[in-house]
Order: structure tokens, then C-alpha cells, then sequence
């Protein structure tokens, strides 16, 4: 062993006495699910229907986190995720999936780098529509193919959430340039929700980025939402848009949701969503329904959609889902 692992093995081992003294706790939570789906029931889109449609999710997530001397509070979390461990070794992450640090006070908000798994402003703004388990257009086989206006997730990406702001809470997300989504050059995005105190209920939203994953070819992406609770419902109207050098890069996507709280552990939703490419001659237009129950810490949940002109094209599909999750 040379002298500079030496060191480095001193340094290490200095650094984790450093650590431990300070006050810190360390836990591990975890998911399981069995689900029955099938994303194209009629096999119009001429895909091969699957014998079995019985999948099986798993997962574990290990979180420490301690207070720094300065007050701030630092937490780092692993998944263990039994789909990437299949994977292996052909994944360098052999089993690991998202991956985060986070430095947090009441005053800064959050910063979270992700080392795995970052997203940003806009990719959690796609469509805020509620639903009582996945949007109109998931489970549908490429019923989100160029579809939609989001932003990107990537690794190694600087996610930022501003503390409560008079009522208003700001994200905003980087990636440094060299990742393959900004091969170019960095990207960011921001957005912003506000629930107003006048009218209890409501929450707004907007937000906006710039993409330019290909050279030349910058596309302007904005969203839009509203929400509003009364009782036991709660309604949402979205208006996203993107509009790039080319006329293949331009839509316009609009969604509207409802949902209704039968009980305190039984909710029911209904969804519907356009998006129009200009370089398209079809619209595609999704409409779906869905359900949940939780009890403790099992949910059951369930939706059935239905696609007109999957990804712009002539074809139309039906996809449903149920699932019976497990937290502990």
C-alpha cells in the first residue's frame, strides 16, 4: 500500500469520527406492490401481447441524516430497487437506483443534488391534473411518445425548493452541461406554485424552461395549472406548450381532472387530455378513470384509459392497471 492510500484511509477515517459525534439518525423504509396490466388490450398497435401481464415491485430506501454545526441538516438516501438489481451487471448502479443529498434549514429551503433519479421544476409539472392513481394518458402503450411538454430528469442534477414564501414556494432544477440530455450545453428550469390565503383551496402554478438536447435546436417549454379543493372534491385544469426551431418540436397539450373523496381512505377520479403536435394531422385525445383505497399501510388502486391516435397516429388503445402496494 502506498503512502497516498495511506493518507486517504487516515483522511476517510477522520472525516467519519467527525461525523458520528454529531447528533444523526439512520433509517430504512420500504415498498412492495404486485400489479396485473396491460397497456394495449386490443393489440391495435400490433405489439405482442404478454402471457403473463403480473409484475412485481420491491423496493428499499435507506436515509441518514444528522444537524450540522451551523443548523443546517444534511440527509443522504439510497433505493434499493430489485428491478435495477436484475439489471446487473450490465448497470453500473448493480441494484441501486435514486440516489440524493440534501442541505436543508427552515430559512434556505431545500438543495438536493441527485446523484441518480434528479428531477427538476418542470418535469413535476407535466400534469398536476388529480387523479386517484395515473393520469389519462399513462398505462396506454406510447400514449406519452412525444406527447407531452415536461421537463428533464437526469443525473447529477441540482433540484432547488424554496421555503414558504408568503404562500408561494419556488423549484428550481440544473444539469451541467456533459450529461446526454444537455450534450450542448447546462440546462435549467424553475417553477413556481402559489396558494393565495383569500381563497382557501387554490393553488396556481407556472413554470418554464429551455431545452437543446440537439444543436440548433432550442425548444421554449412553459406550464400552467389550477387546483382547487372544496369538500370532498378537488378539480385541475392544465395548459402546457412548447415551441421550438421546427414545427415537430410544437405542441400544445391540455388536460382537466376531477377527483372525489368517498370516504377518508376511498377515493374516485375521472381525466381527460388533448395534445396537439403541429407537424401531426391527429390530435391524440385520452380520457381515464381510477380508483384507491389505502387502509393502514396497504393501497389498492386501480385505472382503465383510453387513447384516441396514440402518439399522433391512426390508432386508438385501451390500457388498465391494478396494483396492491404494501409501505412499511
Amino acid at each position: 500500500m502506498n503512502k497516498l492510500t495511506k493518507i486517504g484511509y487516515t483522511a476517510l477515517a477522520g472525516s467519519l469520527i467527525a461525523v458520528s459525534a454529531h447528533a444523526g439518525s439512520m433509517s430504512v423504509s420500504g415498498s412492495a406492490a404486485i400489479t396485473i396490466s396491460d397497456g394495449d388490450v386490443d393489440n391495435t398497435q400490433a405489439t405482442t401481447a404478454e402471457g403473463n401481464t403480473f409484475t412485481m415491485g420491491d423496493s428499499l430506501t435507506f436515509t441518514g441524516s444528522g444537524e450540522m454545526d451551523n443548523g443546517m441538516t444534511v440527509s443522504l438516501s439510497y433505493e434499493y430497487d430489485d428491478d435495477e438489481a436484475d439489471n446487473a451487471p450490465t448497470t453500473a448502479d448493480g441494484g441501486f437506483d435514486n440516489q440524493s443529498i440534501t442541505l436543508s434549514s427552515d430559512a434556505m429551503g431545500s438543495l438536493t443534488f441527485s446523484g441518480h433519479g434528479g428531477d427538476g421544476a418542470m418535469s413535476a409539472i407535466d400534469d398536476k391534473t388529480p387523479n386517484a392513481y395515473e393520469e389519462s394518458w399513462d398505462g396506454v402503450t406510447n400514449g406519452d411518445e412525444e406527447t407531452l411538454v415536461g421537463g428533464t430528469s437526469a443525473n447529477n442534477m441540482f433540484t432547488y425548493k424554496s421555503p414558504d414564501l408568503g404562500g408561494a414556494v419556488v423549484t428550481i432544477g440544473y444539469v451541467p452541461g456533459g450529461d446526454a440530455k444537455t450534450s450542448t450545453g447546462s440546462y435549467m428550469d424553475f417553477a413556481v406554485a402559489i396558494t393565495p390565503e383569500a381563497v382557501e383551496g387554490l393553488t396556481v402554478g407556472f413554470g418554464m424552461g429551455e431545452t437543446e438536447e440537439t444543436a440548433g435546436t432550442t425548444i421554449d417549454k412553459q406550464a400552467m395549472y389550477a387546483l382547487y379543493s372544496y369538500g370532498a372534491f378537488t378539480l385541475g385544469y392544465q395548459m402546457n406548450e412548447a415551441d421550438g426551431t421546427s414545427s415537430s418540436d410544437d405542441i400544445e397539450f391540455t388536460a382537466a381532472g376531477i377527483t372525489y373523496a368517498v370516504t377518508d381512505d376511498i377515493s374516485i377520479g375521472y381525466n381527460q387530455s388533448t395534445s396537439d403536435r403541429a407537424s401531426a394531422a391527429n390530435d391524440q385525445e385520452a380520457t381515464g378513470i381510477s380508483a384507491s383505497f389505502t387502509s393502514g399501510g396497504v393501497t389498492v388502486g386501480g385505472m382503465y384509459n383510453t387513447v384516441d391516435n396514440v402518439s399522433h397516429s391512426t390508432k386508438d388503445a385501451e390500457g388498465y392497471e391494478l396494483s396492491v402496494s404494501f409501505a412499511f
